[in-house]
């Protein structure tokens, strides 16, 4: 979800938009019920220990995908401008830039885990799969590849 944050600098307002549009209403009824879901995560700062339903996990994964799928334009101008860093750095670097800053942002960098994603030396690798995922979950079987990467997770 940050990679998508990070390409759609109103994040949080398309994803709630996104609920409503694929009638994710009765998991998903505000935007505060999706930030508690995703502060799940314990490599944020506000991470709050909840377990996470089936059916909010599937409702969460459903946004990412269809958000993957409107931002796919995007997620291939960022990696060609990876590929082509010589001619085009721009896309990379902007990217990157931002992504760090909402890492330092919401995460608690004091986890070994977080350390990792902003490890200099690492981190291109991470970033680069993260992009791949969401770039191959845009196709039509996205909703199950996206499922099974973060079971698999």
């Amino acid at each position: 979800m940050l990679a998508l944050e990070t390409i759609d600098l109103n994040g949080a307002q398309s994803l709630f938009n996104l609920s409503n549009t694929l009638n994710l209403n009765k998991v998903l009824p505000n935007k505060v019920t999706i930030w508690k879901l995703r502060n799940n995560n314990p490599m944020r700062k506000s991470y709050i220990n909840n377990n996470i339903k089936i059916e909010e996990f599937d409702c969460l994964t459903k946004l990412a995908v269809e958000m993957s799928k409107d931002l796919y334009p995007y997620i291939r101008v960022i990696l060609q401008s990876r590929d082509d860093f010589d001619m085009n750095p721009e896309a990379w670097n902007d990217f990157k830039k931002r992504f760090l800053e909402l890492i330092h942002e919401r995460f608690n960098i004091n986890s070994m885990r977080v350390k990792k994603l902003l490890d200099k030396n690492g981190n291109d690798e991470i970033i680069i799969k993260f992009l791949l995922t969401l770039a191959l979950c845009s196709s039509a079987e996205g909703y199950q590849k996206l499922r099974t990467s973060l079971l698999d997770f």
